[in-house]
C-alpha cells in the first residue's frame, strides 16, 4: 500500500520547494506527496510534514483556524505515534509557548519556550540567516545521525529552548548555542530548512520518509 506524505498548508508561506523537494525523495520510494488543509488527509497519513514562515503567533493562530487541525495532528503523531516533522516556525510551534510579539501557546509537544536570539557578539545580525555547522548531539538518532554534510541554512529571530536536555538534539553556533533540533518519540523539529539545505536537507529528508520510530 502506498504510503501518504502530508504538508500542512494552514497559509504559512510558499510550501513550493519543501513539496518539491519531499517529491524528489518520495519518488523512489513510491510515497505520495500531499499538500493540504484538511484534517481528515492528516488523520490518514502515515507522514506528516508541519512548515512555518513568519511570526510565532501568526502561525499558531493560523493552524488553529483551521477547523479540527490541530485535533487531528495531536490524534496522528501523539495518539498513532506516526513519524512528524516540524520545520522553522512549524519545529517552534511544538513548543509550550512563544514570546514573539507578546506570550501566544504552541501544541506544547516539547516542554519549553521559542525565546528571540540573544548573540552574545553585538555585531551579528538578527535575523540569523545563513549556513551553519550543526552539532549533532543526538548521534544515534536515525534522521540526524551521521548526516553527510553537516551544514544547513537558517533564517530566524527565535528558537526553541527545551526545559529537557534530551529533547535537544542538535544546536548551531551563532553568538552561543542556539537550537537546531528538538525532538522526542515519533516527533522531529529542525529550526533549519531542509529544503534550502542542499546535500545534507535532501538526506534528511530521505531519513524522514524511511523512518519508523
Amino acid at each position: 500500500m502506498t504510503e501518504t506524505v502530508v504538508l500542512i498548508d494552514y497559509g504559512s508561506g510558499n510550501l513550493h520547494s519543501a513539496e518539491k523537494a519531499f517529491q524528489r525523495m518520495a519518488a523512489p520510494l513510491s510515497q505520495r506527496v500531499e499538500v493540504t488543509s484538511d484534517p481528515d488527509a492528516v488523520r490518514r497519513a502515515d507522514r506528516v510534514m508541519l512548515p512555518g514562515v513568519g511570526a510565532f503567533g501568526d502561525c499558531a493562530a493560523g493552524l488553529r483556524a483551521i477547523p479540527g487541525m490541530t485535533e487531528a495532528l495531536t490524534q496522528r503523531v501523539l495518539g498513532d505515534g506516526r513519524p512528524f516533522l516540524g520545520v522553522c516556525v512549524g519545529a517552534q510551534l511544538l513548543a509550550t509557548a512563544g514570546e514573539e510579539r507578546g506570550r501566544h501557546e504552541g501544541l506544547g509537544w516539547i516542554g519549553g519556550k521559542v525565546e528571540a536570539l540573544t548573540p552574545a557578539d553585538p555585531a551579528l545580525k538578527i535575523p540569523h540567516m545563513g549556513w551553519n555547522r550543526l552539532q549533532v548531539s543526538a548521534t544515534e538518532h536515525p534522521v540526524l545521525g551521521g548526516l553527510p554534510d553537516a551544514h544547513a541554512y537558517f533564517v530566524h529571530s527565535y528558537h526553541l529552548v527545551a526545559d529537557a536536555p534530551s529533547m535537544l538534539l542538535a544546536t548551531a553556533r551563532y553568538g552561543g548555542d542556539v537550537t537546531a533540533a528538538v525532538g522526542r518519540d515519533s516527533i522531529l523539529g529542525v529550526q533549519f530548512h531542509p529544503e534550502k539545505s542542499q546535500r545534507l536537507g535532501l538526506a534528511l529528508i530521505d531519513r524522514f520518509l524511511r523512518w519508523r520510530p
